[in-house]
């Protein structure tokens, strides 16, 4: 049923193009950088720190509308380098999984995520790590709303024209 609500509104994931924050994680906190690179894909850089280690993540994550304009569900995979007080230099393969909200009316997102990962020349050779991110846009996806270009003049009209002439469904 998730597959099937994701697929019915891609159109609606992502709404904007660069988000940096905080992410708090299972003993690890830090930064987290969002950046759009494909109409549904972002990269995500993790910079996180706890009291025995250091990390830092890429993860590509694919987006995928949910239930509105608003909500989102993503899924991706990276990798990681760190050092920690016990095995000095690791490093991993990671996937992830989760949930992003737009907070109406503002520039915040959050999301929580399940992260698991697989280390290389560490003690745990495997994480199932939770999270919740606080990312704020710096840069928004161009505008697509209702009253766009709604005194732009002539030049779109055609285009509202032809667009209100097509049915919508509960998810478009």
């Amino acid at each position: 049923m998730l597959l099937t609500l994701g697929t019915a509104c891609p159109a609606l994931a992502q709404k904007y193009r660069t988000a940096a924050g905080l992410r708090f994680s299972s003993g690890l906190y830090g930064l987290t950088v969002q950046q759009k690179i494909l109409p549904k894909t972002t990269l995500e850089g993790l910079l996180l720190a706890g009291t025995r280690e250091v990390t830092g993540t890429v993860l590509a994550e694919q987006h995928f509308g949910l239930l509105g304009p608003s909500l989102n569900y993503y899924f991706g995979a990276g990798a990681h380098i760190g050092s920690n007080k016990d095995t000095r230099a690791f490093g991993g393969v990671d996937g992830i999984a989760g949930l992003e909200y737009k907070i109406a009316l503002s520039r915040f997102v959050v999301s929580a995520d399940f992260k698991p990962s697989i280390e290389f020349n560490s003690n745990d050779w495997a994480r199932f790590a939770t999270g919740i991110s606080v990312r704020y846009i710096l840069i928004k996806e161009k505008k697509t709303g209702l009253f766009n270009g709604l005194f732009d003049g002539n030049k779109d009209k055609k285009k509202r024209k032809e667009k209100s002439s097509q049915r919508h469904g509960l998810f478009d």
